[in-house]
């Protein structure tokens, strides 16, 4: 989330407040508006501090016509009622709330099956507040174990350790790097290949290797790692040097879509050399904002030193988390979304929404317009360029003139070494139909004459033209 500053020059204008906002006569009501950068020395009425609060909200997006975020910005109605009726309930107390506890453990076990645990039953897991957390945690269990291999080693001079993934991963990632001070190895995109290499990752590997991150669903262009490559990559390695490194895999989007859509796709925990993944439910997973998953595929890889055992709420409850206070409705909300759709109403769900994004990729394929990188044929994404004879108008001015039609989706430059590519993405959700691509469609189409006759790109800051962080 970003840090936010006072403002150097407070604003002290006063709220606006309509004189119909009152509880009592027009005339006579809020002769004095509540202050913006202070606390009011007097309470407000609630229906006037709700629609002081509504009517400013009303000036940001539409979250349905959001292309450019992952998270789920629809659910049923009665997900929403379920939400409300947990949203005072405390998730860390397990002993006060035991059945919100029992849903979270049977989400865990869930999951573990669906990743195909060697044995589901000792697979170990927890909810968190998002994918970040959840690799924030896998993080730590990698490097603790790292540290405990290396006891006659660590800490000292001489062993620093690393952390090997693509340039692609998600911020997340560099968090984790900076925060607990890993050096972070990034294998950099090469011609057309947007993620990690597995053989370039291998090579990148040494004895202060904590572990690999594998991305299934890129977030820059939604194409898959090759997983089962980079894990093979990583049996060579061992066979040659001794190195055991082990895998994350960060299905943060993908985890919920290849179970069910690319079922012969190898990735997760049938691969020995796999310890631990994430997902977040409130992507691909159907669930509002936030809550996420971190898996590890038995006790041995989540080192018990990081489980903290508390009582004081009652009962001895183990938890391993970073938050400590949140709320149980997401997590009922995934529970619900799991017990509601089953495997069939997932893989119906996930399917319809990835032919949404191939047939809106073929469609503007076919406008003449633009290259595409991706198809949304992995996840229901795709990224896409001008063609190269396009001369007038980017990738920024599409964004921009989108903007202006209520379509939020993100241009932006590749990392090293592709900083010369410049991107739109699309992400296609469950709730965004084939009618509402229909209409994103008519929008570009009527769109491009207008781009077609500029003399040039108008966005020359291309670091500026957006604030589109992956």
């Amino acid at each position: 989330m970003p840090l936010h500053q006072g403002h150097e020059k407070p604003d002290e204008r006063p709220l606006s407040v309509n004189p119909f906002y009152g509880e009592a006569n027009p005339a006579v009501e809020m002769a004095e508006a509540p202050p913006k950068h202070r606390l009011a020395d007097a309470p407000l009425p609630p229906s006037t501090a709700y629609q002081l609060v509504h009517d400013e909200l009303m000036l940001d997006g539409n979250s349905r016509l959001n292309l450019a975020t992952f998270v789920s910005t629809w659910m049923e109605p009665q997900a929403d009622v379920l939400m409300n009726e947990c949203r005072d309930k405390n998730m860390i107390d397990k002993d006060e709330y035991p059945r919100t506890a029992e849903l979270e453990r049977r989400c865990v076990a869930m999951l573990a099956d669906l990743w195909n645990a060697p044995d589901p039953s000792a697979a170990v897991g927890c909810s968190t507040t998002g994918s970040s957390e959840a690799c924030m945690l896998a993080g730590m269990a990698l490097k603790r174990r790292w540290a405990q291999r290396n006891a006659d080693r660590y800490p000292g001079r001489d062993a620093r350790p690393n952390l090997v993934m693509g340039v692609n991963v998600q911020v997340c990632w560099e968090k984790f790097c900076n925060f607990w001070e890993v050096e972070a190895r990034q294998v950099p995109m090469e011609g057309d290949r947007y993620h990690l290499d597995p053989r370039a990752a291998a090579e990148l590997c040494d004895e202060n290797t904590i572990g690999v991150v594998g991305i299934l669903g890129s977030t820059f262009d939604g194409s898959y790692e090759p997983i089962a490559d980079l894990c093979a990559a990583l049996d060579a390695l061992q066979e040659r040097t001794g190195l055991d490194i082990p895998v994350h895999v960060d299905g943060a989007s993908g985890g919920m879509i290849a179970p069910f859509l690319d079922e012969d796709l190898v990735w997760d925990f049938r691969l020995p050399r796999v310890a631990s993944i994430n997902t977040s439910g409130h992507k691909y997973g159907l669930v509002y904002p936030g809550v996420g998953w971190a898996l590890w595929r038995d006790q041995q890889a989540l080192p018990e030193e990081l489980v903290f055992r508390v009582n004081y709420l009652g009962g001895d409850m183990p938890t391993f988390a970073l938050n400590f206070s949140r709320p149980g409705a997401q997590v009922v909300a995934q529970y619900y979304s799991f017990l509601r759709l089953g495997r069939e109403g997932y893989r119906m769900v996930q399917q319809s929404t990835r032919d949404v994004a191939r047939h809106l990729a073929e469609r503007i394929e076919a406008l003449g317009d633009f290259r595409l990188l991706t198809r949304g044929d992995q996840l229901p994404v795709f990224a896409l360029t001008t063609a190269p004879e396009v001369q007038a108008f980017d990738v920024f001015d599409v964004s921009r003139r989108l903007r202006e039609n209520s379509w939020l989706v993100p241009a932006y430059t590749f990392p090293p070494n592709r900083e010369d590519l410049s991107v739109l993405r699309v992400v296609c959700r469950n709730g965004f139909s084939a009618d509402l691509a229909e209409l994103f469609l008519e929008d570009l189409k009527r769109l491009l004459p207008e781009l077609r006759s500029q003399p040039h790109p108008l966005i020359r800051d291309k670091n500026a033209a957006t604030g589109f962080h992956h």
